[in-house]
């Protein structure tokens, strides 16, 4: 079973991708955070930056498309593989955000089945590059995903990437396992699990429903636990030293990608946000050493409470 890292907006992007790859490893695919087709242009210039070969070397990545506009589809993912010669793609039905939803797009496509029908017929008619689905069970209740399979069922899908819960449920709850192992034997696609897996634990208790599983997609798992995959595959834990240099080459990077250090000591909180409580339980060390970081104003602060944090953990 192969594990792949699922992409989270904002986080997940080319420097940390970069990062887990060299200090962790273990991970036999990676997805790009989503992009959606522009009306007057193909994609942004911080789109290119995320996506471009030089900035991804050294592993598989995915670049994850968000819409509902099937010209708009084949026109990006043309142009994606002309430029960067990708040739696979994912489509996002599983995102749950208002303010996506609310336009049909992510989750919200699996509201109007007629029309998701049509959009798949259109793209699966036309393109020839590998297309894998990252879906949720429906909008409200999971018995809508016999429906919504059905439908998937018609195209060559290349991976069935199922996250066991409703929009409505966010992320919220115990996922819907009993729906995701009838779907995983009824679908003519590969399937891929995602949801709830934050560790060698977790995904041992649910062995059973990953039967013909043919891959495990985890991402606040990883962000917790960097090195999650690498246990999953039989290595070690990471160790403090391993964790400071990762954490240290990210916000270094960012220093460089980032005009200012207030967006960079905003992107290393909302990493800390997940890792803190993790080396906090890992360590047994006083809880308020990772709330310093997040509350710290300065890149400074930040850097001095992230020094103690990791005396503590030594």
């Amino acid at each position: 079973m192969e594990l792949y890292q699922a992409p989270l907006e904002g986080i997940s992007g080319y420097i940390y991708r970069k990062a887990i790859h060299k200090y962790f490893g273990g991970i036999d695919k990676y997805f790009a955070p989503f992009i959606s087709p522009y009306e007057k242009r193909i994609i942004t210039d911080r789109e290119r930056n995320q996506l471009c070969p030089e900035h991804n070397e050294g592993y598989l990545l995915v670049p994850q498309i968000l819409t509902m506009d099937a010209n708009g589809f084949l026109e990006l993912t043309g142009w994606l593989n002309e430029h960067y010669g990708y040739e696979e793609f994912n489509l996002n039905f599983g995102c749950p955000s208002g303010t996506v939803v609310s336009k049909g797009r992510g989750a919200g496509a699996l509201g109007n089945l007629m029309k998701l029908d049509e959009f798949l017929d259109r793209i699966f008619s036309v393109s020839p590059y590998r297309i894998s689905i990252k879906t949720r069970l429906g909008l409200h209740n999971p018995e809508e995903f016999d429906e919504i399979l059905d439908i998937y069922n018609k195209y060559p899908i290349s991976e069935l990437i199922i996250h066991p819960r409703v929009r409505a449920e966010l992320y919220k709850g115990v996922p819907h396992y009993d729906i995701y192992k009838a779907a995983n034997e009824k679908s003519n696609s590969l399937t891929v699990y995602n949801g709830n897996i934050t560790s060698l634990d977790s995904l041992h208790n649910i062995e059973g429903v990953l039967d013909s599983t043919n891959a495990v997609m985890i991402g606040r798992g990883m962000l917790s636990n960097p090195s999650l995959f690498r246990e999953i595959k039989g290595g070690a834990s990471a160790n403090a030293d391993e964790l400071c240099s990762f954490i240290d080459e990210i916000r270094d990077d960012y220093m460089r990608d980032f005009s200012g250090e207030i967006p960079v000591l905003h992107k290393m909180k909302e990493i800390w946000s997940y890792m803190g409580p993790y080396l906090v339980d890992k360590y047994n060390i006083d809880e308020r050493l990772s709330k310093k970081i997040i509350k710290a104003k300065h890149l400074s602060e930040y850097n001095i409470c992230k020094n103690e944090l990791f005396r503590a953990v030594k």
